[in-house]
């Protein structure tokens, strides 16, 4: 039987001929064939092979290399089962490509350019050719006004006189509540003297404090000006915000016809009218024959 040619161990010193290059070829042919047959391209027919006849070279390795040939892929007999072996390695090894992300991780990152702002009003473009120029900047190169239509004035006016409507009201009440605090204090507070005929006189009247309490309306009667004989009438009570402050003030003539003067109570544009009867002050009462 006849026997392939091996190609000799490394430190050996024999020739090696043609016939042991396509055995080794054949080999290597064959393992591929088997661990890779669906990711290898088919190995290529030997009638596509073209060799150079050129005189082959002993080198110390073991291997015969021609001039201008490099080294052979081919392994000995002695090591291939260790190839094998790492082939089948290789075989169960996953094929999943690495991420994208794993393979930028080197990559420096790139900070963008903020760009800056461009002011056009810093830029002339007067003298720039084939430049529009904006409609304000050419009407004041021709030296024509703008016109407004007359209802923009006509608007403008109602806006100022509203605008004048509030401040002047508001102007109005303030002034009239630091008047009323120059006259009447805080609270409200008013003293007046009158004859009514209790115990008094021209020359001894009686005194009559009449006060805004908190809202609510107070009268207070000194008969002749004797404080002993102080007496309290209790008025209306006020309600609404702000009504603490509204002044209360105090008139006395004869309402009923009877003769005697009675008392009228003036809050605000409100009239309280208390009849003198039995020498005291009494509220009206609607059968009364009052007239104002």
């Amino acid at each position: 039987m006849a026997q392939n040619r091996i190609p000799p161990r490394r430190g050996h010193n024999a020739p090696v001929n043609q016939t042991s290059f396509q055995n080794a070829d054949a080999i290597q042919d064959e393992g591929e064939d088997e661990g890779y047959d669906d990711v290898w391209p088919p190995r290529q027919p030997n009638s596509a092979r073209r060799y150079q006849h050129q005189a082959d070279v002993q080198t110390g390795d073991g291997y015969a290399r021609s001039a201008g040939r490099t080294r052979p892929d081919v392994q000995t007999l002695s090591s291939q089962s260790s190839w094998r072996k790492r082939d089948e390695d290789e075989e169960h090894q996953p094929t999943i490509p690495p991420r994208r992300r794993a393979t930028q991780t080197g990559i420096p990152a790139v900070q963008p350019q903020r760009r800056r702002p461009v002011q056009t009003d810093d830029v002339d473009v007067s003298n720039v050719p084939n430049v529009p120029i904006p409609h304000t900047e050419a009407l004041r190169r021709s030296g024509q006004k703008r016109h407004f239509h007359w209802l923009v004035f006509v608007g403008g006016a109602m806006l100022i006189m509203v605008l004048g409507w509030v401040v002047l009201s508001m102007f109005a009440s303030w002034w009239q509540v630091t008047q009323d605090d120059w006259r009447y204090g805080r609270p409200r507070t008013y003293q007046v003297d009158a004859v009514v005929g209790h115990n008094d006189s021209p020359a001894n009247p009686s005194h009559f404090i009449a006060l805004n309490l908190n809202s609510h309306i107070e009268i207070i009667e000194f008969p002749g000006g004797d404080a002993t004989k102080a007496r309290v009438f209790i008025g209306p009570t006020l309600i609404g915000p702000g009504q603490n402050l509204t002044p209360v003030t105090l008139d006395f003539r004869d309402v009923n016809g009877d003769g005697k003067v009675d008392m009228i109570v003036n809050v605000g544009g409100s009239h309280f009218v208390f009849i003198n009867e039995n020498g005291s002050f009494r509220p009206a009462r609607t059968t009364d024959n009052i007239q104002l």
